[in-house]
């Protein structure tokens, strides 16, 4: 017999995601009494602790952390049921994961269009590397994400939909680099480990037999791109990310080689689409036609 609702679900969601009972309660404008004992009800049910106290602060156990996934995944499904029984416009919470670059410098337009078109859904967009977005979409903590080449994760859906051009920045004064071994041993400034674009270059310095004298680790690209441009060392980026932080004047930019310079974003999923993602894939179609037509006009002409 199933002794679980949904009900409790999203309550033990609200407390996995706030991290305590407080901010769960506030969040799902409960008591705390109320949380608290529907939390406890739980555990009874199934048997197992679902959360430890760590400082001020709950943290799953193992066996939390199966059941979110689960509680992820249901909660969604519960999310499209109703959406597309009551057969109108998209709406309701919609959870969207995107690399640092590509928020910053792909989807404010995208976002805006979208919210136009679909003003019922409300995006919850999370940044992260591609790594630990693929990872995120298999979780169910979020529906889609946008991740760049390469990543590996056959079980999911993906489609193509940003070609990006990946350049070497260093400090301005730094001689021209054609090669991996014209950078010594340079510190790399870069995302943590499961950023695609990380992999990318050391990949080159590993093909070259070039170790970086170390590397450091930052959350964002206005970060990298002022240290690179003080001297710290060097990095890749999308030329569209320098061109939508109008950087590309404060640093040295570097061709790199086609295997490593080319490179696609591309919109991953788990399983059937929901209504909210479906309009966002439609969004894309319509933007990728738009955008292969204009360049046949260029083509023609040239």
């Amino acid at each position: 017999m199933r002794n679980i609702d949904l009900d409790s679900l999203e309550i033990f969601r609200a407390v996995a995601r706030e991290g305590g009972v407080v901010r769960a309660a506030a969040h799902l404008n409960r008591v705390q009494s109320n949380v608290t004992t529907r939390i406890k009800q739980l555990e009874e049910r199934l048997g197992v602790a679902l959360f430890r106290r760590q400082g001020r602060s709950l943290v799953l156990t193992a066996e939390g952390h199966s059941l979110l996934v689960h509680a992820e995944r249901l909660l969604r499904l519960a999310d499209e049921a109703e959406s597309e029984i009551k057969a109108g416009p998209a709406r309701g919470p919609f959870r969207l994961g995107s690399l640092e670059s590509t928020a910053g410098s792909r989807m404010p337009a995208i976002l805006s269009r979208y919210h136009a078109l679909h003003p019922g859904v409300v995006i919850e967009l999370s940044t992260g590397t591609t790594g630990a977005l693929v990872q995120r979409v298999l979780d169910y903590r979020i529906e889609a994400a946008f991740v760049s080449e390469p990543f590996t994760a056959p079980q999911l859906n993906a489609l193509p939909v940003f070609e990006e051009e990946l350049v070497l920045i260093t400090a301005r004064g730094h001689a021209p680099v054609t090669r991996a071994a014209d950078l010594g041993r340079s510190t790399l400034l870069a995302f943590a480990q499961g950023c695609s674009y990380r992999k990318r270059l050391e990949d080159w310095f590993g093909a070259a037999n070039v170790l970086p004298e170390r590397v450091l680790e930052f959350a964002s690209y206005p970060a990298i791109i002022a240290c690179v441009a003080a001297g710290t060392g060097c990095a890749i980026a999308p030329r569209s990310v320098l061109d939508s932080l109008r950087a590309a004047g404060d640093v040295a930019i570097h061709d790199l080689p086609a295997r490593v310079r080319d490179n696609r974003t591309h919109l991953i999923w788990n399983g059937a689409a929901s209504p909210a993602l479906e309009r966002l894939i439609e969004l894309l179609q319509v933007r990728e036609r738009k955008a292969s037509a204009a360049r046949r006009r260029v083509a023609a002409t040239a």
